[in-house]
């Protein structure tokens, strides 16, 4: 790729609360070598309101497109619905910009594979937003499991428990598989699990259970799975939006120690516990004390990392093969989970209907399937629709 100007020019797809609320106190913190230069909202009303909240001479358009041909950013983020991903992330590759998109990235594994196709047709990259990963009690945790220092890892937990009211899927996109691509599996837990990937590594085998519960949605809203790992470490996964008391939580068993992470949308240090077994010594387990620096788990930290893999002329973590993995992941369990059988890292090919759509149209689950039950149109439904 050709060389970048040190601060790279940066425009925003989407100027709802997930842009102002975590993408443009990053750009802030970042304000050296990023620089907002325009944004990109079909509501001119909300656009107009964030531009008069962005520093600077931010431009504004209606059109991605239209945006891409007059700025030519080197960085776009992406904060639409998920739906619009694929589309505005190979548009922006396209033009040669590097994406930051929000999770999920798309809503397959045959969307990722147009969006890899368009990275390698332009040499620019696709990142998508799995803040968890980038904090540093994350990171501490990752090098102590993946060293060895905490014996080999056996036993896992992770669990996304969340509460979702009526009010939640009154937003016309949610709950719907063509414009949302899931329920927690995909919306949710997607984190938690994304991270669990990250400190076990590549994953062999998942049974699943899912089900609709409470909501009048096409996806779920409550999966469960048994994975086994590809050390053959075991674990469980829990996603849901019914829980009451919500949490946000991974505890990995190694042989020597149990490393504990309790949160709800965000960690620091404090979040990260180590419990030794009892057969090691006090002066060992004191070396896995959380590192001095305490660096949050944050939209922050991940476009640090993003801008620090540009400078270096690498791949940014996140992309790639990463990517992939964790969507992967999803695709699986929710086969899994509707087919009643155990899914192998590698099966969903193209040809495989879970390939084309996380429902796989699975007759219990496909859209528009009377089995599916009655649905509410958005105007009959309770609340108050979420930006």
């Amino acid at each position: 790729m050709s060389a970048r100007p040190a601060r790279r020019r940066v425009a925003v797809v989407g100027t709802g609360a997930i842009v102002t609320g975590s993408h443009l106190p990053a750009l802030a913190a970042h304000a050296d070598r990023a620089e907002l230069v325009a944004a990109v909202d079909v509501d001119p009303e909300r656009l107009d309101a964030f531009r008069a909240q962005a520093p600077g001479d931010v431009a504004g358009y209606a059109s991605t497109d239209a945006m891409l041909d007059a700025v030519r950013p080197d960085l776009v983020l992406v904060g639409t619905p998920p739906s619009l991903h694929r589309e505005q992330t190979v548009a922006a590759l396209k033009a040669g910009a590097w994406v930051l998109c929000e999770k999920p990235l798309c809503l397959s594994l045959a969307e990722y594979d147009d969006i890899a196709a368009a990275e390698e047709a332009s040499g620019a990259y696709a990142s998508v937003i799995f803040q968890h990963r980038y904090g540093s009690g994350a990171a501490h945790a990752r090098d102590l499991i993946a060293s060895g220092e905490l014996g080999a890892p056996l036993v896992a937990h992770c669990q996304t428990t969340w509460h979702r009211d009526a009010a939640y899927y009154a937003v016309p996109w949610r709950g719907r598989w063509s414009t949302e691509g899931g329920g927690p599996t995909m919306g949710h837990g997607i984190h938690q699990y994304d991270l669990l990937l990250h400190l076990l590594g590549p994953w062999a085998e998942i049974r699943a259970m899912a089900s609709r519960l409470v909501h009048d949605t096409e996806s779920e809203d409550v999966s469960t799975a048994l994975v086994r790992f590809g050390s053959g470490a075991l674990a469980t996964v829990v996603n849901s939006v019914l829980s009451p008391e919500e949490v946000s939580r991974i505890r990995v068993d190694c042989a020597d120690a149990t490393v504990e992470l309790t949160h709800l949308y965000g960690h620091r240090n404090d979040d990260w516990t180590y419990t030794p077994a009892r057969h090691v010594a006090p002066a060992r387990a004191a070396a896995w004390r959380t590192p001095g620096a305490d660096v949050p788990s944050s939209h922050t930290a991940q476009l640090g990392a993003v801008l620090d893999a540009w400078d270096a002329g690498a791949r940014p973590p996140g992309s790639g093969q990463e990517a992939r993995a964790t969507l992967e992941f999803a695709a699986a369990l929710y086969k899994a989970a509707f087919t009643g059988r155990p899914v192998r890292a590698g099966e969903i090919a193209a040809g495989d209907p879970f390939y084309s759509a996380m429902h796989g149209d699975h007759p219990d689950w496909a859209p528009e399937n009377p089995r599916n039950g009655p649905r509410l149109e958005c105007s009959q439904r309770v609340g108050p629709p979420e930006v």
